[in-house]
């Protein structure tokens, strides 16, 4: 995904990437790394979880995507938050059916790094 924003948006961006592709890749260390210990991840069941359940969900394999492609990507940057929306297509590894969320995530910057404070997703 191309990005043609710049400065702090840009970095968002970037961020957006890099989670994309963990979460595709189900690495641990990167998911680690781009994730805030204080990680709140909502699925569109309404299920919650923590940093340590999103990423040991995706690294094991119990749940995540072959493929996730993001479509209109908002970026709305005030200091050290980011609000990020866009539409998620992903296949699902195990099920091989398509998800459509729309999701919010939102970024804090940490020491010159965005991380992934929250995200919540709506079905579609």
């Amino acid at each position: 995904m191309a990005s043609t924003h710049t400065g702090k948006e840009g970095a968002v961006s970037a961020a957006v990437e890099a989670l994309r592709k963990a979460m595709i890749a189900g690495d641990r260390s990167a998911l680690d790394r781009i994730s805030a210990a204080e990680l709140s991840y909502g699925h569109s069941s309404g299920r919650l979880e923590n940093k340590a359940e999103f990423i040991e969900a995706l690294a094991s394999g119990k749940s995540g995507f072959s493929a996730i492609e993001l479509e209109g990507q908002k970026i709305n940057v005030v200091d050290t938050i980011a609000l990020v929306r866009h539409t998620f297509h992903g296949t699902r590894r195990k099920e091989g059916d398509m998800v459509k969320l729309y999701t919010l995530l939102i970024w804090l910057q940490q020491q010159h790094q965005w991380k992934l404070l929250a995200r919540q997703a709506a079905k579609l």
